[in-house]
């Protein structure tokens, strides 16, 4: 069974894309994210049915 959520790390590999990009470019780029915690410690996690959508919306063509 595949996870709901994916990190940034996991999120940049399976776009094969750089960690950066996910936390610079992606938001910019209607990749929503969603945190998780509270100040320093929130973690940034990505539905991965939100990714396929977004990658989807993506295709040329």
């Amino acid at each position: 069974m595949r996870p709901q959520f994916m990190d940034a790390k996991q999120t940049a590999a399976y776009l094969n894309m750089s960690v950066a990009w996910v936390y610079r470019d992606a938001p910019r780029l209607g990749l929503a994210a969603y945190k998780f915690g509270a100040g320093r410690n929130a973690k940034l996690q990505f539905k991965t049915s939100d990714v396929d959508a977004w990658a989807r919306q993506q295709r040329l063509g």
